[in-house]
């Protein structure tokens, strides 16, 4: 009698104990795309949802200082920028969360700031593109 007592009561506990959700396969492929200053020039194909932080750095280097300005989106309503800013140390970020479906380009202007004497820029400004296909 303690036996079917305690397989009852195992039995019941077990049919109330509510199930922990599976992990969403989908939420992992959500994770957040992040891009950076080599990401320029790239095309991504992205689903409707996703998340993508933009984290640029300013260079240093042979008499220059590259600084970036806060990226910005080309259709608002494929990309929807939810942060954006420039850093003290002159680099720059961006939240987007992809919004719709279309074609979009995320852009930030690098400039260029001489740092030694009668050093001048060979360019002056340069812009960083990644293009965005939302599906």
């Amino acid at each position: 009698m303690l036996g079917r007592t305690l397989l009852a009561v195992t039995a019941l506990t077990a049919a109330l104990v509510i199930p922990s959700a599976a992990p969403d396969a989908d939420a992992a492929a959500l994770a957040a795309t992040t891009l950076i200053n080599e990401s320029d020039g790239r095309t991504l194909s992205l689903p409707v949802g996703q998340e993508i932080r933009v984290r640029l750095q300013a260079v240093r280097g042979n008499g220059e200082r590259w600084t970036w300005s806060t990226p910005v989106v080309s259709a608002t309503d494929v990309l929807d920028r939810t942060a954006g800013r420039t850093t003290p140390t002159g680099g720059a970020a961006a939240d987007i969360r992809v919004a719709g479906t279309g074609r979009s380009r995320i852009t930030a202007q690098r400039t260029c700031t001489p740092t030694r004497q009668g050093h001048q820029c060979e360019h002056a400004s340069l812009e960083w593109r990644v293009t965005v296909d939302a599906h």
